[in-house]
């Protein structure tokens, strides 16, 4: 019987997460730590004897590289990936390109700390978490999680926020448990899943 495994990373450090600056929707690459990141993730899941049957990233290059990177430590460059904008970032919007502390200058520092952390609350022009949720759990429920069950050994590879959909749902969290919930840049976390689709283990790989 298949273990229905299920990797969710988020991709490496990229390079404006190094220059403080509210990335969402915008396509800058990795920074050199993101490309080591990305490799130790491919490293980690190595070390745990870990091989997929299909990957699943965002259209954005920081994810896509970081994807790319953690199969070639893995040994499975040419693995079956389909990409899919339900998992891009959450949109910032107008913040989108802004150093936080400008932005904090412009709007105050409350009302940036509410776009960032609050769950409803959408940044001018942008996405709530919880437009982010709306957007990719579907796709979860739909596109991944049923290969999960057929035993498809599962890598996605994503974002904070898209990852912090799924992780809901798999996790049954609250949307103030969510919003709490940080997740590493490049740290595999391994989910086995009960055929019903509760998690009956789980494996953080956060250093």
């Amino acid at each position: 019987m298949s273990d229905r495994l299920l990797v969710l990373v988020r991709h490496g450090q990229s390079d404006w997460n190094l220059k403080n600056l509210f990335t969402g929707w915008k396509d800058p690459d990795l920074s050199e730590l993101g490309v080591s990141e990305a490799k130790e993730a491919g490293r980690k899941l190595k070390a745990q004897g870990l091989t997929f049957d299909v990957a699943f990233t965002s259209v954005l290059k920081r994810a896509q590289r970081t994807l790319d990177l953690a199969l070639v430590e893995i040994g499975q460059t040419g693995l079956p990936t389909k990409c899919d904008l339900a998992l891009n970032e959450r949109d910032y919007g107008d913040l989108s390109g802004l150093n936080k502390d400008d932005a904090r200058k412009k709007w105050g520092e409350e009302q940036v700390l509410i776009w960032r952390r609050s769950y409803d609350v959408p940044p001018p022009g942008g996405e709530s978490l919880k437009d982010t949720l709306a957007r990719a759990l579907p796709y979860y429920v739909q596109e991944i999680l049923p290969g999960v069950l057929r035993g498809e050994r599962t890598l996605v590879a994503a974002h904070g926020n898209s990852l912090r959909a799924l992780i809901m749902v798999l996790e049954k969290l609250t949307p103030e448990q969510i919003l709490k919930r940080e997740l590493a840049t490049g740290a595999p976390v391994i989910y086995r899943l009960n055929a019903d689709s509760t998690v009956a283990s789980k494996l953080d790989l956060a250093a």
